[in-house]
Formats: C-alpha cells, structure tokens, sequence
C-alpha cells in the first residue's frame, strides 16, 4: 500500500510543478498582451490623430495665396487613402478619387430623384464590370464612407447620398 501511497505523491508534485509552470507563463502572457495592447492604442490614436489634423488642414485652407494652394497639393489624396469623417466645411477633395466618383454617382442620382443605389447598381453606373470582385470593392468603399458620414447606409443595404451637395470634381467612370 505503501508504494501507491508514494506514486500518487510524486504525481502529485508533478502536477503541482506543472501548475507553477503555467502560472508562470500565464503571468508573463499577461505582460507581453499588455506590452502589445499598449502599443496597438498608441498607433490607433496617431493614425486618429494624423487623419483629424489632415482634415483640419484641408477644412482650413482657402485658395488666397499661392502658399496655401501648395499646401493644398501636399494633402492631395492618393488611391487607397483613409476616409476622414465627414464635417461641414471638409471639401471632397480630401478624398481619393474613387471615393470621390462614388459620390458623384449617389449625387447625381439623388439630384435627379431616383432612390438609393446598391454596390451592383453603382458599379454600373461607373461604367465597370457587374464582377463579384468589383462589386464588393465598390460596397467595400462605400460603406467607408457611409461609417464616416459621407454617405447613408439604407436598412436594404443600398447607399444614397446625404442631403447635402457635395461638389464632386469629375465623377468619371473608373473606380
């Protein structure tokens, strides 16, 4: 009896060395998940804060000098750019050009009193192919811009343009 007695304490040490082992790794998972929450908070607030500043910028530039018009050429949109959140005041033009043609496409159908628009019909409205692939980019952007105010995401998943104008430079027909 004594034997069994002696295999169930070395099992049981065995597992109590197992649990500190654990422990350990749990307290130091803890510190390398805080490290990296840390981290992914200050990179969220710089991009935050890059986005805001730009759109400060662009909201508060006037075409009066030639210095100005420089420093609106600098903010100029490249193709796949953030969107920043809608203000009053924030000209289309802080967006990259194929948010900018999107909405062009919702103006003008708002414009002429026709309804919302789903992805397929706006993809065929900027002259592309009804793809899956380009489809769900398109509802991909436009969803963008419907979370940051730009846009109205209707309850049937069809986007409209909001009851503001927007002036559109060249809406043309590549997204």
């Amino acid at each position: 009896m004594a034997s069994v007695l002696g295999m169930l304490e070395e099992r049981e040490t065995a597992a109590r060395v197992r649990v500190e082992g654990l422990r350990e790794e749990v307290a130091r998972l803890a510190e390398v998940l805080e490290a990296a929450e840390i981290e992914l908070d200050r990179r969220v607030i710089a991009r935050e804060e890059l986005v805001e500043a730009l759109a400060a910028t662009a909201a508060e530039t006037t075409a009066g000098t030639e210095a100005e018009e420089k420093a609106v050429l600098s903010l100029a949109p490249v193709p796949g750019s953030t969107v920043p959140p809608w203000r009053e005041g924030l000209p289309v033009t802080v967006l990259a050009p194929d948010y900018q043609r999107i909405l062009g496409v919702l103006e003008r159908q708002r414009s002429t009193g026709h309804g919302p628009l789903r992805a397929k019909g706006i993809a065929v409205e900027l002259g592309l192919d009804a793809t899956p692939a380009k489809v769900e980019g398109l509802r991909s952007k436009a969803r963008r811009l419907a979370e940051r105010g730009w846009l109205l995401l209707e309850a049937s998943g069809a986007f409209s343009a909001v009851r503001r104008t927007v002036a559109v430079p060249d809406a043309g027909s590549s997204a």
